[in-house]
């Protein structure tokens, strides 16, 4: 792709120093952390902030943000990486033309995730929801002249986008369930397994976090957004979009955990991603993937945790939460530094670095070190506790500890391809540029998170207390259940099990030549290879569609729109009228039924008629008759409007008329005979169910007593219309305008030959 060269030349030429405003977002990113710091003590305390304030208050909807442990643990790691993330981004991409353009989208994409994670009212946080859908997207896409870039960018819209709809859904029947769209309100009032919805909550909640955190087999599009410049891949990765869905089954932990439905779902999913994704991490050699693959097995083994009510296992998956982002983004990082210097990533090429590039090489292996789950890391802290975690997994031990070991030990062998082979490994060619070390700017980030994942493995306590414990406590509904965070916890199952993962991950890396020649590219249970072939699908679909529906033909439009309606109209009678249960029809006069008698003559001299004109000329009879119903009843004000448009009506469609050619004589046509006579046999029995009810006169006493106080007119109907409904009425007229003049420029038109 055309990004893929971070150095290339600037298209506006000169010297320009405007890539310094792409520091901003850096800034703005340190800014929030030091603001988000400042809750530190009041959530370690148990604390939890919440401001609100009416944003929808006839739907109940309030724009809303809960500062909590894990609102707070997500929003530092938003924050504090995205800091580190941007002043990368600001130095590898300085002499790209369009850096501008891209230090916004981060900008936006790290304050839509913000409103993600500190949303208290669901409908408020799926407007974040899809805001990070659309932004990633345009990060994803930002090498837009690539035709990868864009492949890439629209299927991570599309997949994320359908959860996202999925999500809507489940969100909306939640707030039905509980009778408020509140978070905290949901969370505070318990499971909601006994109620009748939860099920349908439960599928759609999970096909929205399944989608965003990329779960199999949804999770295809992940990989693929590597397509994106390596800062997003940084960013997106490690604390933000892919742990959207994550956080998701967090937050809604207290009001939809407990069942089997819950554990099944994600300990099955969770533990086959986590293993599949470490499995296919090892067959690539292009080091961002590697990462990429790593990134899906994170995202499936905290899904897999997430199922299990456990104190250990919330308590190691949040603590593999904060692991996880620190040393994805230090070894993304790391890659991107490499890139920089070398003009590769590909690790059969890349050997012996450590001599050129020191710095990158001691951060890359810091991070490399947590990830591999050694002590005295905190990676090592992490797993312990999730092997602790499956333990208390009773029904699913077998499952989760065999998938966790799985996982852990395939991830140590990636560790080593990503952070041992290029460094400390023999070349394997040429790099295409002469490595040197990288700008500052580029090393900062690595080396900042690689040593705090030391200094948070030797020094657990701070965290712990500050967000761990708090954000076990966001989780469980109480903290009282967190568990400590130990670099020694003993002689124990989950020790032996650490040592077990080193052993069997040591063999796997250097089994990895093998691994890659003997698993073949075409296994991976991969959807991506029908996406394609899907979006073809739902093009010809699309094409059928509108092939049959926009036909060219009136006939074919008024057929589809009526028959559309008929269908509504009759569901409508069977699921909320009862049937065709009719009320007592009244006594009519004699002037009703002579009225009655011309309407309907009218009706049928407009049908069997073969003639436009005779047919405008039937039309305008049943107007005059709607017209004479008007007066009967007392409305001499609308009989008058009735007979003005109608006789307006008839002339001007009479001119047109003679404009057009002679009507056809066409043979009778039962289906469109039958949906019209269906369609008014509906309309009357819903309006006379309707009339029988009993009137409400709230809005009309309302309009009474107002009309003349507040708009000096007599005539409530005329107010109505000029004044209460003004710009509806100017809609109206415009369309009314609008249409006459389509209709004028049609008939002006000359036939074609």
């Amino acid at each position: 792709m055309a990004l893929a060269d971070p150095t290339s030349v600037n298209r506006s030429g000169g010297t320009d120093f405007s890539y310094l405003v792409t520091y901003a977002p850096a800034a703005l990113a340190a800014t929030l952390f030091v603001f988000f710091c400042g809750f530190i003590p009041e959530i370690a305390a148990g604390e939890r902030v919440l401001w609100s304030a009416e944003w929808v208050p006839s739907m109940g909807i309030s724009a809303a943000f809960l500062i909590d442990g894990l609102s707070l643990t997500f929003a530092l790691l938003i924050t504090g990486i995205g800091a580190l993330v941007m002043l990368f981004a600001a130095r590898y991409l300085k002499k790209y033309a369009h850096r501008g353009r891209f230090a916004l989208y981060m900008a936006l994409f790290m304050c839509s995730m913000l409103g993600l994670v500190l949303a208290d009212d669901l409908l408020f946080l799926f407007v974040f929801w899809e805001l990070t859908t659309i932004t990633s997207y345009l990060l994803i896409g930002f090498g837009h002249d690539n035709a990868n870039s864009r492949r890439s960018a629209l299927q991570a819209l599309l997949v994320t986008g359908m959860g996202g709809l999925a999500f809507l859904a489940g969100l909306l029947l939640a707030g039905i369930a509980t009778g408020t769209y509140s978070i905290s309100g949901i969370n505070d009032a318990g499971s909601l397994a006994g109620n009748p919805l939860y099920g349908a909550i439960l599928v759609l909640v999970l096909l929205g976090a399944f989608t965003k955190s990329a779960q199999w087999p949804l999770h295809f599009w992940l990989p693929n957004a590597m397509a994106a410049p390596t800062p997003v891949s940084a960013y997106l990765h490690s604390a933000t979009m892919v742990k959207g869905g994550v956080y998701l089954l967090a937050r809604m932990h207290p009001s939809l955990s407990g069942t089997d439905a819950w554990m099944w779902s994600l300990a099955i999913f969770g533990g086959f991603t986590a293993v599949f994704a470490s499995v296919m991490a090892l067959r690539q050699t292009d080091l961002k993937q590697v990462l990429a693959y790593t990134t899906l097995m994170a995202l499936g083994t905290l899904v897999m945790f997430l199922s299990d009510p456990g104190g250990y296992a919330i308590t190691g998956a949040m603590t593999f939460l904060v692991v996880h982002s620190l040393y994805k983004a230090a070894l993304f990082l790391a890659v991107g530094a490499i890139d920089f210097s070398t003009g590769t990533r590909e690790a059969g090429i890349l050997g012996g670095l450590a001599r050129k590039m020191p710095i990158t090489a001691f951060a890359a292996g810091l991070a490399a070190l947590s990830m591999a789950g050694l002590p005295p890391f905190m990676g090592f802290i992490g797993k312990e506790l999730l092997y602790k975690g499956a333990e208390e997994a009773s029904s699913s031990f077998l499952w989760i500890t065999g998938m966790a070991f799985a996982a852990n030990a395939l991830m140590f062998a990636a560790a080593g391809v990503v952070a041992l082979k290029p460094f400390w490994g023999k070349p394997g060619g040429a790099t295409p540029k002469e490595p040197k070390e990288a700008p500052w700017q580029l090393l900062a980030g690595p080396a900042v998170l690689g040593v705090l994942g030391l200094v948070f493995g030797v020094m657990a306590g701070p965290i712990q207390d500050a967000l761990i414990h708090p954000t076990v406590g966001s989780v469980m509904g109480s903290a009282d259940a967190a568990k400590p965070l130990l670099l020694w916890a003993g002689v124990n199952l989950a020790l032996i099990l650490s040592l077990a993962t080193f052993v069997a991950g040591a063999v796997l890396y250097f089994m990895v030549p093998t691994i890659r020649a003997k698993l073949p590219p075409g296994v991976g249970l991969n959807l991506d290879a029908g996406w394609d072939r899907f979006l073809d699908g739902l093009k010809a679909l699309a094409a059928w569609q509108t092939g049959v529906l926009q036909s060219g033909l009136l006939t074919r439009y008024m057929l589809t729109i009526f028959a559309s309606l008929t269908a509504i109209l009759g569901l409508t009678l069977v699921l909320r009228l009862d049937g065709l249960a009719l009320p007592a029809m009244p006594q009519l006069l004699v002037k009703e039924w002579a009225v009655g008698a011309l309407i309907a003559a009218g009706t049928v001299a407009t049908v069997v008629n073969r003639s436009r004109i005779a047919a405008i000329c039937g039309l305008g009879v049943v107007g005059i008759g709607v017209a004479l119903i008007f007066i009967v009843y007392g409305a001499p004000d609308v009989a008058i409007t009735q007979l003005l448009v109608e006789t307006l009506v008839v002339v001007l469609v009479a001119v047109a008329v003679l404009r057009l050619p002679l009507l056809e004589r066409d043979s009778f046509r039962p289906l469109h005979a039958a949906i019209a006579v269906s369609l008014g046999v509906m309309v009357t029995i819903i309006l006379l169910r309707v009339t029988d009810l009993p009137f409400d006169r709230r809005l009309t006493s309302w309009f009474e007593v107002t009309a003349w106080p507040e708009a000096y007119g007599r005539n409530i109907v005329n107010v109505i219309l000029v004044d209460f409904r003004a710009l509806d009425t100017f809609g109206e007229v415009a369309v009314v305008a609008i249409a006459a003049l389509a209709g004028f420029a049609l008939l002006k038109g000359k036939p074609s030959k």
